[in-house]
């Protein structure tokens, strides 16, 4: 099963270990989750579902390429990091 990690800048809000997770997608991945921290839903997507600008999402230390399309294909093994993004100058 994929695992899902949040790190510490957005955990900081509402508590939530990394976590196996029953998900074919990561969209489910995010889904199943949320269902352990349903504060972080808020932090992690905006009103359309959309991964927030503020954030960054990798899975297998690959930034994914959309924040908008969520059905990306999991593999067992993968593991989803969720982070928050670093902006500025």
């Amino acid at each position: 099963m994929p695992i899902v990690e949040f790190a510490p800048a957005l955990t900081r809000h509402a508590a939530c270990p990394p976590q196996q997770v029953e998900a074919a997608t990561l969209g489910a991945a995010l889904e199943a989750a949320f269902l352990a921290a349903p504060a972080l839903r808020s932090y992690v997507l905006d009103e359309q579902g959309a991964i927030r600008k503020h954030v960054a999402v990798f899975i297998n230390a690959n930034l994914i390429a959309s924040r908008t399309q969520l059905d990306v294909a999991l593999q067992p093994q993968d593991k989803v990091m969720v982070i928050q993004a670093l902006s500025g100058g």
